[in-house]
């Protein structure tokens, strides 16, 4: 009954079921499901997080990333119950590159295109964000089109800020990770609604009042 994409099935140690990555609106988590079917989530946050092992003392291993933190190794816990989102970093591989520098922070909305149909977006600001000032747009569109955006730090997305651009992305209807009817809103009709849920995250965030309408870009 989980309605969602799942990658790297790893077998419990013990056999008493699998552990297994599931990616569901922008964020990936860690899973586990038992000989009998119930599955549960193993882990919460805002992240895209890849487990690649789970050892016999309960520890996992796997890569995470933030939208202010690039890939890297990170262990911890499996709770027998509940979830959990204590996390060790092991590796700091950007942290010579991203010293000293003042990162875009990303803001999650959501808002309602055609047919009152939900649709999950991210916005991206410029370091040293004014709401009072005007900023071009970038809209990201991702390809696929039967693929997710995450909240995994993105260098392009970053550089771009950077440059003084407000940045717009989003999951459109035929997007993964809400589900399979959400998927299939598509099928047969592309492209259709769908760009009609871009056009509703424009309009959204140009309501905002800090987007030069003269300066978008796609």
């Amino acid at each position: 009954t989980l309605d969602r994409p799942e990658s790297g099935i790893i077998w419990a140690t013990d056999g008493s079921g699998v552990y297994f990555n599931v990616e569901s609106e922008g964020s990936k988590n860690l899973w586990f499901a038992s000989l009998n079917g119930q599955a549960r989530q193993v882990t919460s946050g805002k992240q895209v997080l890849t487990v690649t092992d789970v050892g016999k003392n309960g520890v996992a291993v796997g890569v995470r990333s933030t939208p202010t933190m690039p890939n890297d190794v990170v262990t911890f816990a499996v709770p027998k119950t509940g979830t959990t989102s204590a996390f060790t970093q092991i590796t700091s591989i950007n942290a010579d590159v991203l010293r000293g520098k003042e990162l875009a922070q990303t803001e999650e909305i959501w808002y309602t295109s055609k047919d009152n149909l939900k649709i999950q977006g991210w916005i991206v600001k410029p370091p040293g964000f004014d709401p009072a000032k005007k900023y071009p747009l970038i809209l990201d569109i991702h390809g696929g089109p039967q693929s997710m955006y995450n909240v995994a730090f993105s260098f392009a997305r970053q550089d771009n800020a950077a440059n003084g651009y407000v940045q717009l992305y989003t999951n459109p209807r035929g997007s993964t990770g809400y589900g399979v009817k959400f998927t299939n809103e598509i099928r047969n009709a592309y492209p259709g609604k769908d760009f009609d849920d871009l056009m509703a995250g424009v309009d959204t965030v140009i309501g905002r009042g800090y987007v030069d309408t003269k300066n978008l870009r796609s």
